[in-house]
């Protein structure tokens, strides 16, 4: 099963073993020749499930039951990962949303509520507010400024667009009582960014990876917050400051 997507601005063919890579990546699908190609294998697939059994061993739950086709589309977003720092852009952990046309970044471990405080922003702004990816956006560095694209690994509640809007901001999110935000400089907020970017296997590429963390030109905040709508209120009026 072959097909071609442009995907953070890179067109791909991707020649698969299950059609439900396809389905996923249906919006980003074009027609024409490609900048590179990804061929998936069965040994990919069962990398994936090896790697999803050992994580869930390391959380103590039972091991959970994937099929071929969510395992290989896993695959094909792992491999475009380790080939997009090639052209100058990274596979990113976070929730991005644009709001009149630039990017927010919201990035922290999991579970501490990235999701839940860009649906506030949804919730706060109304139409203004689009969901440019709620899981693994990418982000590419250019000599204009830095860009956060959609991509169609988008989290359990698939929310995401096929859009490119410049970034202006990241926000690592920490979870409190009373909602608190101030600026950091891009040292301060390092450790957590290279936590959340994907690392290349390949050393190059990983190498490539931390220059473009360094290369990011956004502003930097940390925000403290609950789960109540004035923690947008707060984050929306510092960060589009």
């Amino acid at each position: 099963m072959v097909g071609v997507y442009k995907i953070g601005e890179k067109r791909i063919r991707l020649s698969s073993l299950h059609e439900e890579v396809h389905r996923l990546c249906a919006d980003y699908r074009v027609d024409g020749e490609s900048d590179f190609t990804l061929r998936t294998a069965q040994a990919d697939i069962d990398r994936e499930r090896e790697k999803s059994a050992r994580e869930d061993e390391i959380e103590g739950i039972p091991v959970r039951r994937f099929s071929d086709g969510y395992l290989e589309s896993l695959a094909v977003c792992r491999m475009i990962a380790e080939r997009m720092p090639d052209w100058d852009t990274i596979l990113f952990h976070g929730s991005a949303v644009s709001v009149d046309g630039a990017g927010y970044l919201f990035t922290a471990k999991s579970g501490t509520g990235k999701s839940t405080h860009t649906r506030l922003w949804r919730e706060l702004l109304g139409e203004r507010a689009v969901m440019v990816n709620d899981d693994k956006p990418l982000i590419r560095v250019t000599g204009d400024g830095t860009v956060v694209c959609g991509t169609p690994w988008d989290g359990k509640h698939h929310l995401s667009r096929n859009i490119a809007v410049p970034l202006k901001a990241v926000c690592i999110l920490e979870r409190a009582e009373q909602n608190r935000i101030v600026p950091i400089t891009k040292s301060e907020a390092l450790p957590t960014l290279i936590q959340q970017a994907y690392r290349p296997a390949d050393p190059a590429a990983l190498a490539k990876t931390l220059m473009l963390i360094d290369r990011l030109d956004v502003c930097f905040c940390r925000l403290s917050c609950n789960m109540d709508i004035s923690a947008a209120e707060l984050s929306y009026d510092t960060l589009k400051g």
